[in-house]
């Protein structure tokens, strides 16, 4: 049997590709005032950012319970002897927390490990369709705990926000706090690191913004995986994709920033998330 692969909802991971590589997502929860949601499963991406943009309450996110998880080990542990668990970076939410909590509450004789990837979006994507791809492969449980942390530190986000207002709000701006206080024409170019938000650069445009994730991209030597992420500007991903096809002609994922993880970008984020090496 092969090792069954879970993660949450903020890898942003397409339908198509869940269905494609077998990985079990447990989403995480959105709310609009007294009404909530499940993260890509009871509320869409254009409905979350038509209400996001429109709408006059901002939403408020919570984490899955330790028994979402342990209702997934439960099912899984029917198909598999071995279970594999890689969630969001921990210092972003408690949903780490919730996958151990799970882990030590399971009582079935099926082995699961929880890794913390220190990522979001599609860079705890493509660890995990990486990981997805070795299972199928064949790969056994520690070597799938290999990859994943070998990978973790070969994975990159580059992102592009419009603004850092909802951030700020929302209480996960980390390192980027320093920002706050920038002209509102100025475009923040925030990475990830140690597990946070981090600030890289400043830009006057998004032509600029996406100029630069571009230039990222072509500052690595190897590329294995590359994803492109929207929150709001969907022609504009398609087109960032076709221009980095010049330097890699692999699958590049498209995805739409999850509700969730919306909920902090705000309209008008761009990301960039590569699984590669990078030039010396």
């Amino acid at each position: 049997m092969s090792v069954k692969i879970v993660t949450d909802s903020l890898s942003d991971i397409t339908g198509d590709l869940i269905d494609e590589l077998g990985v079990t997502v447990v989403p995480l929860t959105v709310f609009f005032g007294h009404e909530s949601f499940l993260d890509r499963v009871t509320i869409t991406t254009d409905e979350f950012y038509r209400r996001l943009v429109h709408g006059n309450v901002l939403p408020t996110t919570t984490q899955p319970s330790p028994a979402d998880f342990l209702d997934v080990y439960r099912k899984l542990a029917k198909e598999t002897d071995e279970i594999l668990v890689v969630t969001l970076s921990s210092r972003l939410s408690g949903t780490y927390q919730s996958a151990k909590q799970a882990q030590d509450m399971f009582d079935g004789k099926c082995r699961i490990e929880v890794i913390d990837s220190r990522m979001v979006a599609m860079c705890l994507g493509v660890i995990v369709i990486a990981a997805a791809k070795a299972a199928k492969a064949g790969a056994n449980l520690d070597e799938l705990v290999d990859l994943v942390h070998k990978n973790i530190s070969r994975t990159y986000l580059l992102a592009y926000f419009d603004t850092l207002k909802y951030l700020a709000k929302g209480g996960r701006i980390g390192k980027a706090q320093g920002l706050l206080g920038a002209v509102l024409s100025v475009k923040p170019i925030l990475t990830i690191k140690d597990g946070e938000m981090a600030p890289v650069t400043r830009l006057r445009s998004k032509a600029a913004g996406m100029d630069y994730l571009y230039n990222f991209a072509a500052g690595f030597a190897e590329i294995e995986e590359m994803a492109v992420e929207n929150a709001t500007t969907p022609d504009d991903a398609q087109a960032l994709a076709e221009r980095l096809k010049g330097i890699y002609p692999g699958r590049i994922y498209l995805s739409a920033l999850s509700p969730v993880l919306g909920t902090y970008a705000g309209p008008g984020a761009l990301a960039i998330c590569i699984l590669g090496t990078e030039k010396a």
